[in-house]
């Protein structure tokens, strides 16, 4: 086609074709200049002699002037007021370097027949001309006018080669920057715009006529809508969450531009659609964190990171290197998640020009030499130990593993500190250690208890050193407690968001099952804040707003995928959802709280729980005997010491464990 074809052109053809429609309509400009005012008069019609050498001095003036303006630089697939005020400047400089000439020649005595009423004609229809010709080859190259047919006339255009019919939530300028961009190519149409400002109503933007939200129903049926793009970078999540609750109910595919401080800082632009970020569903805005919070535990400090490359310890690095450490240890015993993230932060480290060293160290918090030797090496002032399994059913089926990893590794963690002098520890601990119904969740909070005991010790004999010596305890530990964070490994946000992809169906394990949610910078700012806040074997949760079903999250996540949910009101829908019961250890609820009557704290999202625990030598007592059962397979006495130690720990199964389940069956 024509459009493809001149799209094709190199560089200097299209720059001669330009310049050579300039010269007609200078040429035109200038024969219509003197037409409008002595054609009436005299019937002229023809330029005379003393006339013509204008034609010649009118474009030799022009297009000089015109390139070294930059006027043929634009692109006009891309052509936008910076190039329309490049022609007026271009163009009003012309005129006036034509209208000395002529005046020049006037006082030389030269017969020129140039009127200046014709001089001002030939000014403004010069930028006539010339910025109309501009203007109409954009709308032609962006738009979907005088197209010709498809390559193969015979076979029928698919509906992503005329473009899906889209709608444009919000008409401010990051819709107006959305409609310019879907205009380049053909994978969409837009029909129209979207918006909650009253003004706007009625109205036509880019083309598009503006609706008001209330008639969203009608425009989805009148122009066939198939997915609407929400261009709000900067509304609240409230704001998304009310408008994303007025879309669940239609069948279209909900996506959106990335937020306003994504675009800011240059890692997206307006134009990177994505799927319809599900905090959004939640309506929780997070609070601005505190700075001097931030600053505390790692402003000019030396930090240190277990755990580093996995959802929690990955985003706490994110957050710990803009609060200015001195040094960032990255500890990991998973040699790709070490290296993901190593090289994320370096990029940043080195984009900014932060002055921070980035160490990274591949070790397990099992290995407490490892341990000690990093700390050691560069006298480590803040450890956040966010290392741990977490996932539910595979601690259960692992209870050796599980115990060894959570609750051996947070000592030899906490132990490693206290030797080295590390002046705080903030152990990332969940919402499944209140009253736990699996052994995660107890290992979870036997590790809260560890570091609560040892907090309590100004100089603990430490377990695993039999020389007896004490050593002097400085460490202030600190626990932080929440819900689940979205997007983490194990969440179940990606794995619905594949399942839909697969066509369904979307697996909830039970129709009431509820559980808290934060989104993974949120948590982890908030970590860091409460860590500063620690007098010392503190037990702080975070505020994880209202718990949210699963099942009505999975209806959301469908619908807003443009599908709906197969289910007895719609036996033909799109995607089913099952069934399959709760897992082994898993619970209907979580809580956040053992005790009660939190206090308050310097962050409104913070609370500070009371927790009762036992002393170090009772404790110390304890982590021998579960050593020696973890040793010895002894997975009744694992459980058994597990009730006794962990208040509310209430297993709603039994020992699940594969290997042991394996030798009763051999046995």
């Amino acid at each position: 086609m024509l459009k493809e074809k001149l799209i094709g052109l190199s560089h200097a053809q299209k720059r001669s074709i330009q310049i050579f429609a300039d010269l007609i309509l200078i040429w035109s400009s200038l024969w219509l200049a003197l037409y409008l005012r002595l054609g009436g008069e005299t019937g002229w019609v023809f330029p005379t002699p003393e006339q013509r050498w204008l034609f010649v001095l009118a474009p030799a003036m022009a297009l000089p002037i015109y390139i070294r303006m930059g006027m043929y630089r634009a692109v006009m697939r891309y052509f936008g007021s910076q190039a329309l005020l490049c022609i007026f400047k271009s163009v009003t400089l012309s005129f006036l370097a034509l209208v000395m000439v002529v005046l020049a020649a006037r006082d030389s005595g030269w017969d020129v027949l140039f009127p200046r009423s014709a001089m001002v004609s030939y000014w403004w229809l010069s930028l006539l001309l010339i910025g109309g010709l501009r203007l109409a080859a954009r709308e032609y190259f962006m738009g979907d006018w005088l197209m010709g047919p498809a390559p193969d006339p015979a076979q029928a255009l698919t509906e992503q080669e005329v473009g899906v019919p889209v709608a444009i939530f919000g008409a401010g300028a990051a819709g107006n920057q959305l409609l310019a961009s879907l205009r380049l190519g053909r994978m969409y149409k837009p029909k129209a715009f979207i918006d909650d400002d009253p003004s706007l109503a009625g109205r036509v933007i880019g083309g598009l006529p503006v609706y008001p939200s209330e008639q969203i129903a009608k425009v989805i049926a009148d122009a066939d809508i198939k997915e609407v793009l929400l261009a709000i970078p900067s509304a609240t999540r409230a704001t998304r969450q009310q408008i994303l609750f007025r879309l669940a109910g239609f069948q279209v595919h909900v996506r959106s531009i990335p937020g306003i401080m994504d675009i800011a800082s240059g890692k997206v632009k307006v134009d990177d659609l994505q799927e319809v970020d599900i905090a959004d569903l939640l309506g929780r805005d997070p609070v601005e964190p505190v700075e001097e919070l931030m600053d505390f535990c790692i402003r000019d400090k030396v930090v240190l990171v277990t755990g580093a490359g996995g959802s929690i310890g990955s985003e706490l690095c994110r957050q710990i290197i803009n609060a200015g450490p001195s040094k960032l240890v990255l500890f990991e015993h998973n040699e790709f998640g070490l290296y993901a993230i190593h090289t994320e932060l370096q990029g940043w480290i080195k984009a900014q020009k932060l002055p921070i060293d980035l160490i990274p160290i591949l070790g397990s918090v099992r290995n407490s030499g490892r341990l000690i030797d990093a700390m050691a090496a560069w006298k480590v002032d803040t450890v956040y130990h966010a290392a741990a399994y977490k996932h539910v059913p595979m601690v259960e089926h692992n209870v050796a593993e599980g115990i060894m990893n959570n609750v051996f590794g947070t000592l030899k963690v906490a132990q490693a500190a206290i030797r080295c002098g590390v002046q705080n520890c903030v152990l990332i601990s969940t919402d499944k250690a209140v009253r736990p119904t699996n052994v995660m969740g107890a290992t979870k909070r036997l590790a809260e208890m560890v570091l609560q005991a040892l907090s309590a010790e100004s100089a603990p004999n430490l377990w695993g050193d039999d020389s007896g010596v004490r050593v002097v305890n400085r460490t202030r530990f600190t626990m932080v407690r929440f819900g689940n964070v979205l997007g983490s490994s194990g969440s179940v946000i990606p794995l619905f968001r594949s399942q839909i992809k697969r066509g369904g169906p979307i697996t909830v394990t039970h129709p009431d099952i509820t559980r808290y949610f934060m989104t993974i910078p949120e948590a982890a700012q908030l970590v860091v804040q409460a860590g500063s806040m620690g007098k010392g074997g503190d037990v702080f949760v975070l505020d994880m707003g209202e718990p949210v079903r699963i099942v009505e999250l999975a209806h959301k996540m469908v619908m807003l995928s443009g599908l709906t949910v197969r289910d007895e009101v719609d036996p033909n829908g799109d995607i089913a959802i099952t069934f399959t019961g709760l897992r082994p250890g898993e619970k209907l609820y979580e809580e956040l709280l053992i005790g009660d009557n939190p206090e308050r704290t310097a962050h409104p999202k913070i609370h500070r729980a009371n927790e009762e625990f036992v002393d170090w030598p009772t404790m110390y007592e304890v982590l021998n005997r579960m050593n020696q059962a973890v040793k010895t397979d002894a997975y009744d006495d694992v459980r058994a010491l597990l009730l006794d130690t962990v208040n509310g720990y209430q297993p709603t199964n039994g020992i699940v464990d594969l290997i042991h389940g394996q030798r009763i069956i051999q046995s």
